[in-house]
């Protein structure tokens, strides 16, 4: 059975730092794209990042390049978003994705998820 659980959320004032963690089991996705979501309140679930299988390609929004990086280690079967510069309007559920069933490389589609952790950015 498959599961992804994230980690690292929580409460921070504009302008900090925060570093999600996402451990995947029950296979492995070093062959596999790996990725970020988010949804804020009454909005829906938008892309953040995504990470290819090797760590080569990373594709960020719009709204947080520059501000995010995803990384990932394979032997861990984990990946990671830093996120710094932290907005207000960046507060939302983060999720993680794994194995990449189609899409486009800035709005693809994931076929498994994780339950999400919460980040809220104060102002």
């Amino acid at each position: 059975q498959v599961q992804l659980v994230e980690s690292g959320g929580g409460l921070v004032q504009a302008g900090g730092s925060l570093r999600l963690s996402c451990a995947a089991s029950g296979r492995t996705f070093s062959s596999d794209f790996m990725g970020w979501f988010r949804q804020a309140p009454g909005k829906e679930r938008e892309f953040v990042a995504h990470i290819s299988s090797s760590g080569a390609g990373t594709y960020y929004a719009d709204s947080v390049k520059g501000r995010f990086t995803i990384s990932r280690d394979n032997a861990k079967n984990t990946v990671y978003l830093q996120m710094n510069s932290l907005k207000p309007e960046d507060t939302a559920v983060y999720y993680c994705a794994a194995d990449r069933s189609g899409g486009l490389l800035t709005n693809p589609r994931y076929k498994y998820w994780g339950q999400g952790t919460q980040v809220t950015v104060s102002s």
